[in-house]
Formats: C-alpha cells, sequence, structure tokens
C-alpha cells in the first residue's frame, strides 16, 4: 500500500502559488482520506493542443500536476481533442475559430513530447477526450446539456460581456463548458487543476458530478504568470516569453533579467520549492544575508536544469558571468541602484523610451543634463557595452537591467 506524507506537508507544496482552491476543507479530508487508505487522488489537468509550443507560462498549471505526482497522487493529463473541435471560448471576445483535425493531432504530438520534460512519463495517465465526448450522440448531449440553463451560461464573464455588447454567441460556444464537466465525470477526478480564467469550467464539473452521483471535485486554480516586462501576462505574442525548448544560455540570460518583484513570483510558479523554502529564502534577503542578484541566479539555474540539467545550468550561468563581467570591465565604482522608469522616461514618446541626460543625472554619472549631454556629444556614454550618442534611447523591457557607464565610472541601473 503506498504511503502519503502527513497532510499538512503535502498543503505546504499544494497551496504553494494556488490562487484558489474551492475547497481547502474538502482538499484536507481527501488527503487524509487517501492516507489512511492508500488510494492516490486522481489529479486531472486539460489541454487543449492549440498551438504547437510551450512556454513557461504554459507549465505553471504542469508543474502544479507535478507537485501531486510528486507526492504520490495519480495525475491525468488529458488532451482535449475533442474539445479543440469547439473551440475554448475562455478570454475571447469573438468566437474562436475551431482547428482542424490534422492541427489538433499534431500539435497533441506536440504537447505530450513536451509535457515529460516535467511530468514523469512513467507515472502519467495521458487520456484524450475524444475517447468517451465522441462517443455521446446528439440524444446523449441533449441529456447533458439539461443540467445547465441558459442564464446560468451567459453569468460566464465572457459570455455576459459578449451579451451585453450584442456580439454574436454561437450556441456551440455553450457546449464547451458541458464537455470540460463531463470529462471530470469520465475520469471521476478528485481534483482538477485550472487557471483562474477557467473558473466557470471547473464549477461547472463540480455541478455535473453531484448530478451524476459522484464526490464533486476539489478546484485548484493557478493564476496567469506575467511575462519578462512583468506587466502582461507571458505570450509568445508579446514577446515577453521563455520557451521550454529555448537554449540554456537563451533561457538563463531571460531569466536573469526580470525584476526583483517578479523573481517570487516567478519562485513560487516555476519551482518546485515548498513554500517554507520560499519564505526563509525572501527572509534572508530582507535580512541581508542573501544578495537578490545570487537568489536570481540559484533561480536561472533552477529553472534551467530543470529542462537542461545540471551541468547545462552551470555551464550558462558561467556564460552568463563572463559576459556580464565584460560589460563591466575597466570601470569604477561599480555598483547596482534602482530608478523607477517614470523618473527617466522621455515624456511624449510611445511605447518605452528613455531619456538618457535623465538617467545619467539619477544615476549620478552627470551633475546635471547640460554634463550630461556633453558627454553623450563626446561619445563617452555606453548602454551594456554599445556607444551612444542620442538623445533618447529605446528600452526594450525584456532587459530590467542595464549597466550605464560614463568614462571609467559606472553603474547597474535596474528599472521599475
Amino acid at each position: 500500500m503506498p504511503t502519503f506524507p502527513p497532510v499538512e506537508e503535502q498543503l505546504d507544496l499544494l497551496e504553494k502559488g494556488a490562487a484558489e482552491i474551492i475547497r481547502v476543507s474538502e482538499l484536507r479530508e481527501r488527503l487524509q482520506k487517501s492516507r489512511q487508505t492508500g488510494v492516490p487522488l486522481r489529479v486531472k489537468a486539460g489541454f487543449d493542443p492549440t498551438a504547437p509550443d510551450l512556454h513557461l507560462g504554459h507549465t505553471v498549471l504542469m508543474r502544479k500536476l507535478k507537485h501531486f505526482q510528486d507526492l504520490g497522487h495519480q495525475v491525468i493529463f488529458l488532451v482535449g481533442d475533442f474539445t479543440s473541435l469547439i473551440g475554448d471560448p475562455t478570454g475571447r471576445s469573438v468566437t474562436r475559430k475551431p482547428l482542424t483535425r490534422e492541427q489538433i493531432a499534431e500539435n497533441a504530438r506536440t504537447y505530450t513530447g513536451q509535457v515529460f520534460r516535467i511530468l514523469d512519463r512513467d507515472k502519467t495517465e495521458v487520456r484524450f477526450n475524444s475517447e468517451w465526448l465522441g462517443k455521446l450522440g446528439f440524444e446523449d448531449f441533449i441529456r447533458l446539456a439539461a443540467h445547465f440553463t441558459l442564464s446560468q451560461m451567459l453569468e460566464r464573464d465572457e459570455f455576459h460581456t459578449r451579451f451585453q455588447e450584442e456580439k454574436p454567441i454561437s450556441l456551440h460556444e455553450l457546449l464547451y463548458p458541458l464537455a470540460q464537466a463531463y470529462d471530470s465525470v469520465a475520469l471521476r477526478a478528485d481534483v482538477e487543476l485550472g487557471g483562474t480564467d477557467q473558473k466557470f469550467n471547473l464549477l461547472a464539473g463540480r455541478e455535473l458530478q453531484r448530478d451524476y452521483g459522484q464526490p464533486p471535485q476539489v478546484v485548484l486554480m493557478t493564476p496567469i504568470i506575467e511575462g519578462l516586462d512583468g506587466v502582461q501576462k507571458m505570450s509568445k505574442s508579446l514577446n515577453n516569453a521563455i520557451g521550454i525548448h529555448e537554449p540554456p544560455h537563451e533561457m538563463f540570460g531571460k531569466l536573469m533579467s526580470i525584476s526583483d518583484q517578479l523573481m517570487g513570483r516567478y519562485w513560487t510558479l516555476l519551482t518546485d520549492l515548498r513554500q517554507s523554502e520560499i519564505d526563509r529564502m525572501t527572509a534572508d534577503m530582507a535580512s541581508g544575508a542573501l544578495h537578490p542578484m545570487q537568489a536570481k541566479k540559484n533561480l536561472a539555474r533552477t529553472i534551467v536544469a530543470g529542462f537542461w540539467g545540471a551541468e547545462a545550468a552551470h555551464q550558462a550561468d558561467e556564460n552568463w558571468a563572463r559576459q556580464f563581467q565584460q560589460k563591466s570591465d575597466d570601470v569604477e565604482g561599480l555598483e547596482e541602484i534602482s530608478i523607477p522608469y517614470a523618473e527617466i522616461a522621455a515624456s511624449g514618446a510611445e511605447g518605452f523610451h528613455i531619456r538618457v541626460s535623465k538617467l545619467l543625472v539619477r544615476a549620478g554619472l552627470a551633475a546635471s543634463g547640460a554634463e550630461a549631454n556633453r558627454k553623450l556629444a563626446e561619445n563617452a556614454v555606453r548602454l551594456d557595452g554599445e556607444t551612444v550618442s542620442t538623445p533618447i534611447v529605446t528600452w526594450v523591457p525584456l532587459t530590467h537591467r542595464i549597466t550605464v557607464r560614463v568614462g571609467k565610472r559606472a553603474r547597474i541601473v535596474a528599472i521599475e
């Protein structure tokens, strides 16, 4: 009979980074029962293969699935090959164009190949919801639809907004929450994981399980993680994502560019550290026992090692250190300071632009704007090793730290 860690020890890992759990008391009861009976919980997370490549934002949910797996529970990686034919309306202001079966099949192959860089292949139950949804006839769908009312469906944010704005809501979109809810019935899920944007669908699963005489699943929601800019959600289209297939040195460098504020979120959502360990590390940084730069290097090494191995992470760390050292060679007074973006922004310019004279004065590398402009005219100003002569430069938010050099003096500026 399998053994499980004490319930509170399990919750220390499972509650880490969870945006909401419905309900914690139910989860505690089920964990306790699994310890007494030796029967693992059945933990489900569904993924519609709508895109072929994954980035770290996608892995937040997969990592929480891994936490259940590491504790000895049965995890189910559910590929929504049938629901992809409908198209998830979550977060959509217009009807999503359904994928073809060929696109779904190709994306599903890519998904299942990538997920085992996080989950244990031998301990993961991979299912496709076409197994049961594809067998439902028209009469079955009518009976399934009878469990919900139209007013319930219009309570969903996306549908409610589109209804108020008189935008089209296709009938097939209303079937999506029903299909996802039926997945939980078919799999007899004890727990379902999903993002906060999936709350309506996850709760529909609880309701449908009650109607089918099953104990309602516990719902555990994870937050949507911010991208490298620290503002918008991680997305390749926004150019603020880290792909899980990116080379180790690129992944490491991007992680070193994030802000100190975002670092804590990444430790919580993208690693397997328990919350108690993260709290101790945070306390060490606050007391000065651990420098934030070292904590960030530890984070980058931890994440890179998870995808590429410890040796690759070590090499990426050394390569980054050499590159960073080259940028700061032969400078005096190198120290790091934080400057709010608003204080150095070029007013009136669209996008992210820095007025160099403001940057130099604020960094203590020029006594006045006039002196800063003279240094620019003398080609004595370098940003990240590149000579700058224009008064305004474009700032790419992926890079939160800039090595600012004027002659022999330099600062590392962390832009907030």
